[in-house]
């Protein structure tokens, strides 16, 4: 089974998913379709095609990345997965579903709409104790983090992906998850004699999702378990 994957977002979606799809389910060919790998040189990328598109800029893009991978090649799975960013589920996935339906022969192809609510960083925070906990640099103050995230900027461990609510200002996130959990990790890692420089959603993100046991993540993300029971079936179905 060849599944498509359209990924919003930024560098931790870029390095992350892919390897944990393949890992978790090995009987689907995964083939990362956006972000599209852009080459560099002396003339810069189309900005559609630019990295770190979601929302309706996702959308757009979703429409030229779709219709360019149609010419020469086709799927089984249409996977969409982009940060919720505290919008309406339902609204956003009529959106992307729309950009699926215009393009051709892709409205007759299976298709997923999934999100990282409010980010990819949940799925991390659901499974403390596989991520966070025994990584070598948070494993010494992980406990005062926890409680740090817990107390002060109020990230609920059993329901991570209910954190902040939406802004119509700022078009997403009142608060940043990712944001909470670099601003936590820098203040509690200066108790260290080594303080950690900071955390990195480019390099960490993606290494602490390889460390995730999706059963686990299951149980307290509504929408990841949307996703992950969607794979599981489907992977299955051969």
């Amino acid at each position: 089974m060849v599944v498509w994957l359209f990924a919003g977002g930024g560098e931790s979606e870029i390095d992350g998913l892919v390897p944990f799809l393949r890992k978790h389910f090995p009987h689907c060919h995964f083939e990362r379709i956006t972000p599209a790998r852009i080459k560099r040189g002396p003339k810069p990328g189309k900005k559609i095609d630019a990295p770190g598109q979601t929302g309706k800029s996702f959308a757009s893009q979703i429409k030229y990345r779709l219709n360019i991978a149609l010419r020469s090649g086709s799927c089984d799975l249409i996977l969409v997965l982009d940060d919720l960013d505290c919008k309406d589920a339902d609204k956003q996935k009529e959106m992307f579903s729309e950009a699926i339906d215009s393009v051709g022969k892709a409205a007759r192809i299976k298709r997923f709409i999934a999100f990282a609510a409010p980010e990819l960083e949940s799925w991390i925070i659901a499974d403390w104790e596989n991520t966070f906990a025994p990584d070598i640099d948070f494993r010494k103050f992980h406990e005062g983090l926890r409680h740090k995230l817990s107390q002060k900027y109020n990230v609920p461990f059993d329901n991570p992906e209910s954190f902040s609510e939406y802004d119509q200002n700022k078009k997403s996130c009142k608060e940043k998850l990712s944001q909470v959990i670099i601003d936590a990790v820098y203040s509690e890692s200066l108790r260290l004699e080594k303080p950690l420089k900071h955390y990195s959603k480019k390099y960490h993100t993606p290494k602490l999702v390889q460390r995730i046991v999706p059963s686990k993540v299951a149980q307290k993300c509504p929408f990841f378990r949307e996703l992950y029971n969607c794979l599981n079936k489907f992977c299955k179905d051969i």
